[in-house]
């Protein structure tokens, strides 16, 4: 009986190893950009797939800071200094036009995708032998990068880090109508005046010319060099995504449609409990009578690299606050800090914001940030400075918990005021807390929702089904040009000859009652 014990609990045993080995998967995750936000999101969906059982490997700038026993790292330290001297010349063309910024946006992805591809330790990667179930690319400027997928004989995931835009809406055809749905450069709500439209529809045609005629045509190039062998090309390897996790919630947002794969998973990278903080950090934090603000620009944008005159604005400010501040900022020294003033070059941001001691937040306004905000229902000071922090701050206003300050109208006074006209009125609060408990009522947790996709994705081979027929129509036939041509045509057509036919008629009947009159007043003129 013993001998038979032990031979079924070995039996379950292999039978246990057995499944496990038949529903683990092996993953490639790239995540490219030298902005540690957009690494924060695309390593929490690592981390949520190795906690399934799955394998996953890290293609990134950035390493775990704690190694984890089924997750490998894979440094393109490159990219990083590519990406430095981009955001660098971004920062100093924040006073030029939107178009001008968006140019350089676009040639930094550019940059950074053929940075990344002619890395010795990509070469090496792409050298080898291994073999994936599904490649996972971060969707920000990087098109080439989607050769990968079919370098390794895997479905295509995007992870669109950004939210909603044409770079990853175009990829599994989810439709953007401009009459509500703005461009996220865009400083509009769903609901736009005629001449917001107007300039939606503009901005939305430019980047449509400029990504098919100019930006496109160069990633090709880069996708040809470096995937000769590959029978799609980029474009059709764009058009094959099989699925797009997207760094969005409606409630934080506004109501747009969706292909069925392209899926909301925004905010999977937040805590749901608070980790203990640093002694030191959560001492000043306890001991401030009128509670604390957090100050961070960011991952981008360091404070100690600010003007001079910028600098002193935030130091003259926060002298003259009763609140105490937590500002991270990438020097050990601070010549002038005030006394309520702690600062320092790291902060775990997700564990301060969820302090309840901790009662505003200023932010550059990019997306990983207002999230956070709202998660943990604090009101925010936004100074954005380029992409999409513009859209976040306009939201944060329109919706009652959030207040702007332009970067380049940074002052003391305006920054105070602002603050000051946060943190005094309850409504703000109010508002941020009911927007909270919105986006926390969802039947999983974002990262759940996300793992189940990219297992659905790879259990059924690029789960087909879910492509939208639109990835099949030229432009011509997507915006039905040629049925509208032909059915609106044709009815003007046959009115037109309705028209003719009924004038030709109209002057042969006039023709034959003066025929008729004339013939009639002859007659009367023989008899007289």
């Amino acid at each position: 009986m013993k001998s038979l014990g032990h031979k079924t609990s070995f039996a379950a045993l292999l039978l246990l190893c057995s499944l496990s080995c038949v529903s683990a998967y092996n993953y490639l995750v790239v995540l490219h950009t030298a902005a540690r936000s957009h690494y924060h999101v695309g390593s929490a969906l690592a981390k949520g797939l190795a906690a399934a059982g799955h394998q996953v490997t890290i293609v990134s700038p950035f390493e775990l800071k704690k190694p984890i026993p089924n997750i490998k790292d894979v440094l393109v330290p490159s990219v990083m200094e590519v990406m430095k001297g981009h955001i660098g010349n971004l920062l100093n063309k924040s006073k030029e036009p939107m178009l001008t910024r968006t140019i350089g946006f676009y040639h930094m992805g550019l940059s950074i995708t053929d940075a990344l591809l002619s890395d010795p330790n990509v070469v090496a990667l792409m050298k080898s032998n291994q073999t994936y179930d599904a490649v996972v690319s971060e969707v920000f400027l990087n098109e080439a990068l989607f050769g990968l997928a079919e370098h390794f004989k895997a479905p295509l995931i995007g992870l669109a880090t950004f939210g909603a835009i044409s770079w990853n809406t175009d990829l599994v055809g989810t439709p953007s109508p401009p009459s509500y749905v703005p461009h996220a450069m865009m400083r509009f709500s769903d609901h736009m005046t005629l001449l917001q439209r107007v300039a939606n529809l503009a901005f939305l045609s430019y980047e449509y010319l400029f990504q098919n005629f100019y930006y496109l045509p160069l990633q090709a190039d880069i996708y040809r060099k470096y995937f000769p062998n590959n029978k799609q090309d980029l474009y059709e390897t764009r058009k094959n995504t099989a699925l797009v996790l997207l760094n969005q919630h409606v409630s934080l947002s506004f109501p747009r449609p969706y292909s069925p794969n392209m899926i909301e998973v925004g905010g999977m990278h937040i805590n749901r409990k608070r980790q203990p903080l640093p002694k030191d950090i959560e001492e000043f934090i306890e001991g401030a009578k009128h509670g604390v603000i957090y100050f961070s620009m960011g991952s981008n944008l360091k404070s100690k690299t600010l003007p001079l005159e910028k600098r002193q604005a935030l130091l003259d400010t926060f002298s003259q606050l009763k609140q105490r501040v937590l500002w991270k900022f990438e020097d050990t020294d601070l010549p002038g800090k005030p006394k309520n003033v702690f600062i320092s070059d790291w902060f775990p941001q997700d564990d301060i914001l969820a302090h309840n001691n901790v009662i505003a937040f200023i932010t550059h306004g990019g997306l990983l940030s207002t999230t956070e905000s709202i998660y943990h229902r604090k009101p925010f000071v936004g100074i954005p400075i380029f992409g999409d922090q513009f859209l976040n701050m306009a939201r944060a206003e329109q919706n009652g918990y959030g207040v702007t300050v332009n970067y380049e109208e940074l002052t003391a006074p305006k920054l105070l005021a602002a603050i000051e006209r946060l943190i005094n009125d309850p409504e703000a609060s109010k508002k941020v807390q009911d927007m909270s408990d919105r986006y926390r009522d969802q039947p999983e947790t974002p990262l759940e929702r996300a793992v189940f996709w990219v297992e659905h994705v790879t259990r059924h081979k690029g789960a087909k089904y879910l492509r939208s027929a639109s990835q099949d129509l030229s432009f011509i036939q997507y915006h039905n040009l040629d049925a509208i041509l032909l059915l609106y045509g044709g009815i003007i057509f046959v009115l037109y000859c309705l028209g003719l036919l009924i004038r030709r008629l109209w002057r042969f009947l006039q023709e034959l009652f003066i025929g008729r009159a004339n013939d009639k007043s002859k007659s009367k003129a023989k008899l007289s």
